[in-house]
Formats: structure tokens, sequence, C-alpha cells
């Protein structure tokens, strides 16, 4: 079968920080925050494949740099950075909206699988266009070993 060839682009996805997604400081809890993130990263993925053919395999680490208070309304932006025979690693990166500086950002492998949940090839090769996305492509192929 023909590889189909991949650029990263990003996928926006918004949050309002609410009274229930609150830790006991009052500051956006990390699990709801690592929710919110995966499925940030699914989204990037299931815009190249059937999002019944896509499992989550490994956060790589979520690295935060500030807290998040309620009413603050967040941007997720994620994009697929690198595609291995099966594996899609996407990177997240969190900022307040009107910000540019992430909050919280890090790297997921998906993999594609078939009904049975067996790793199966998508296809798909990921050729970075901007210094940043290969960057992240370098980035996320250490991620591999």
């Amino acid at each position: 079968m023909t590889k189909r060839i991949h650029h990263p682009v990003s996928n926006i996805t918004m949050r309002l920080v609410k009274s229930e997604d609150l830790n006991h400081h009052g500051t956006l809890f990390a699990g709801r925050t690592a929710e919110w993130f995966v499925e940030s990263g699914f989204i990037a993925a299931t815009t190249l494949l059937d999002p019944k053919n896509v499992v989550c395999l490994k956060i790589h680490g979520m690295h935060f740099t500030t807290p998040a208070r309620p009413g603050e309304v967040l941007k997720f932006d994620s994009k697929i950075v690198f595609t291995g025979t099966s594996s899609l690693v996407a990177y997240v990166s969190v900022t307040r909206s009107g910000s540019t500086k992430p909050m919280v950002d890090g790297f997921i492998t998906f993999i594609h699988v078939d009904d049975e949940t067996h790793s199966m090839p998508h296809y798909l090769e990921t050729r970075p266009l901007t210094k940043e996305d290969r960057i992240l492509y370098e980035e996320a192929l250490k991620l591999r070993k």
C-alpha cells in the first residue's frame, strides 16, 4: 500500500477551568489537565485516522510551568509530529487564551489498531516543513528509544 504524506497541522481545542476542575489548592487539577491533554492529542490523531482504530499507548510527560485558575480559558494546540509504522506521536501545548507561552506541554504516543486492538500499519509518513516541526519530529523520534 502507498504511504500518505502528512505535514504537521495544528488542531485547537479550548477549555474553561471550572470549580469542579480544581485541586485542594484552588488551581487546575493535574488529572483533569491530563484528561484534556490526551483528548486533544487524540483529536489530532483522528484527523488522520478513524477514531475507532486509535488508542493511547503512552503519555511521555506533561511539563507544567504555571498553574491555571478558575475562569481561565485554556487553548490546547495539538499536532501529529511523528509517525512510525503503526504509531503516531502528538505534541500538545497548552496556553492561556491570549498568551503564547505554554503552561503545559508534552508528547503522547497513539497506536493504530484493528478491531481486536492489535497494532496495524497506518501507511502515514510525517514530513515536517517548519524548523519548529523538525525539532519536534527529532524529539518525538528520541522517545522511541
